[in-house]
């Protein structure tokens, strides 16, 4: 639980994100037309993503298309394939 504080406190200190300045749709089907996509894998900062669509349309796009959505500290990871994930470790 106290890795959970930590983590919010650290969140709750960052300063506030600009407002989006693109279209959601054009945002998203950049970054899911990007090379890094193509090839598997995007990572994207929560902030800038929550800045420019929204963690909701986020999520429902990955899952739209199938694909898998990890979240770290300050990352979303998305696996671009329909296929099984296996974390290891």
């Amino acid at each position: 639980m106290n890795g959970v504080r930590r983590a919010l406190t650290r969140v709750s200190h960052r300063p506030l994100l600009p407002h989006r300045t693109s279209d959601p749709d054009a945002w998203i089907d950049l970054v899911f037309s990007a090379k890094a996509a193509q090839e598997g894998v995007v990572r994207r900062a929560i902030g800038w993503v929550i800045a420019e669509v929204g963690h909701d349309r986020f999520a429902a796009e990955v899952r739209r298309r199938g694909f898998h959505l990890l979240m770290t500290e300050n990352q979303y990871i998305v696996v671009c394939n329909t296929g099984p994930v296996r974390m290891i470790f």
